[in-house]
């Protein structure tokens, strides 16, 4: 599989992050795989190519590696603004997210065109098995058919994660989702569904998928989709729906995954004579606990996740860091707790007023690209680690109709004692739940796209429903370091893109924070 996609020639149009965007709505995109509407896919190898293709656009520097694992935590607590730095992304820092922001119009757009291509395959592909004679062949397209379907339940869950409400079973019937495209052929209304049944369209498409991926296939660091990859999707999707019998279902079937196909990885316990397993999977981006991570090459990747945090290559010599952490999310980790070390390291950067401050190196970048390319800060994303299993679990338990805090307890003291070099025992009680889940989620999942939506998932029961507060640390930007935000903000839901609302045709209501702006 990893050579397959290492060797093949991708698209050239589906590596380009869609960031022009004109005033026809981006729903109406046709397919970035270079075929022509009128030129449905015909043969096996169509299908190979058109799945190709789809896989190439989850490398865009709009999702995974860019924008869609940085601003939702950039957003948050855990990072402040560095005085002197280029301001890339500094109204999301502020707050100050208005519908015609570039950036929320690229992740917008980029799902919107993963979902076409998605629905392209799905319009054209039963055509291709049924004139097909190679049994092997239909196999395989069978499998492709499945990982598709995956593939548009997560565009479609990171839709709903960044521009709709958190989800409440009570409300969810009348609440605002997404516009839901099921075809690409199809001529569909620019309508937002509701909000349950933008959910219920994402485990149907999971149902779909599963039906047709197998078990047996689950392999850690896999580039493709697997079974264990929609499992995951699942869980994480049963959590915001809270559906806590479901979050505890499908991440057990992980944990507990009947060929053990993903462990923890030991952040004591060295893989080679310099690194642990846990440091070699953020260095060299494979690890055992890697359910689905986004295959790059040295001559095919997307962006540079660690550029912000580092910037060593504005002169290869100092770091010009645009963010750093949060003081009080350094101060979460203990001196046993080794994911601090392979995280974070304390240097003096480049500026002028000499901050000497822990940078975020969990990016740095994967070895061999420095070794082989010098291509610094470059890291295959990870959507799905077990970790976030456990984590997801844990909160399950605890909010279960019948909280179980023991076992949620059992949960994060196994993550834990797998992070520590001794020690890792917690204790979970009625009181501190939220807090302990917090605290671990920040501490496991830095800086990997979870803590906007964590936050608005929690609503009042974080923080007593007073949000968060910044508190101006070391050199830090005047601006935003004292930003006080409630849970109620209604930017905790991103403003739906201006150009959206105004093509022609277009039936989309706004947010709240559309009208805020």
């Amino acid at each position: 599989m990893r050579r397959f996609f290492n060797n093949i020639k991708v698209f050239t149009a589906a590596l380009a992050v869609m960031t022009a965007l004109c005033a026809t709505s981006c729903l109406d995109k046709m397919p970035e795989s270079a075929i022509g509407e009128k030129e449905a896919i015909k043969s096996y190898d169509d299908v190979k190519q058109l799945r190709v293709g789809i896989y190439a656009m989850l490398k865009s520097g709009a999702l995974y590696s860019g924008y869609l694992t940085l601003l939702p935590d950039i957003q948050c607590d855990l990072v402040y603004a560095v005085e002197g730095f280029s301001n890339t992304h500094g109204n999301i820092w502020q707050w100050d997210i208005r519908p015609t922001n570039s950036e929320i119009e690229s992740v917008y757009a980029a799902l919107y065109n993963l979902i076409s291509n998605c629905n392209y395959f799905l319009d054209t592909i039963d055509e291709v098995v049924a004139n097909e004679t190679n049994d092997d062949n239909i196999d395989a397209m069978e499998q492709y058919t499945g990982e598709i379907y995956a593939i548009r339940a997560l565009a479609y869950s990171e839709l709903v994660k960044c521009f709709c409400k958190a989800y409440d079973p009570a409300t969810a019937a009348v609440e605002k989702g997404v516009v839901l495209r099921t075809s690409y052929f199809k001529k569909e209304p620019i309508v937002r569904a509701s909000l349950e049944r933008s959910y219920q369209f994402i485990l149907e498409d999971l149902a779909e998928a599963e039906a047709r991926l197998d078990v047996d296939n689950d392999t850690y660091s896999s580039v493709g989709i697997t079974l264990a990859a929609a499992y995951a999707l699942h869980a994480r999707v049963a959590l915001n729906m809270q559906d806590w019998e479901a979050a505890i279902d499908y991440s057990s079937r992980l944990i507990d995954h009947p060929n053990k196909a993903f462990t923890l990885s030991s952040a004591s316990t060295l893989y080679t004579s310099e690194q642990t397993y846990f440091d070699y999977m953020w260095s060299n981006d494979i690890a055992t606990e890697i359910i689905w991570r986004i295959g790059f090459t040295e001559t095919s990747f997307g962006g540079a996740l660690g550029s912000l945090f580092l910037n060593f290559t504005t002169d290869y010599y100092n770091y010009y860091p645009d963010y750093v952490p949060a003081k009080w999310v350094l101060d979460l980790y203990d001196r046993n707790d080794a994911r601090y070390n392979t995280y974070f390291y304390t240097v003096t950067t480049g500026y002028n007023h000499g901050l000497q401050w822990p940078l975020l190196i969990k990016y740095f970048g994967n070895e061999s690209f420095i070794n082989n390319s010098l291509i610094y800060h470059v890291n295959m994303p990870k959507p799905f680690r077990l970790a976030e299993q456990y984590l997801i679990r844990a909160e399950a338990y605890c909010r279960s109709e019948n909280p179980n805090y023991a076992m949620a307890a059992n949960d994060l003291t196994k993550l834990r004692q797998a992070r520590y070099t001794s020690g890792g025992n917690i204790n979970i009680t009625k009181d501190n739940f939220i807090e302990q889940i917090s605290n671990e989620r920040v501490r496991e999942l830095y800086m990997e796209g979870f803590r906007l939506n964590d936050l608005k998932r929690w609503g009042n029961l974080y923080n007593d429903g007073k949000g968060f507060k910044r508190t101006p640390q070391t050199s830090s930007l005047d601006e935003g370091s004292s930003l006080e935000i409630k849970a109620d903000n209604p930017l905790f839901v991103w403003p739906i893109p201006q150009h959206e609302i105004e093509a022609p045709g277009s039936q989309i209501e706004p947010n709240d924070s559309n009208l805020n702006n």
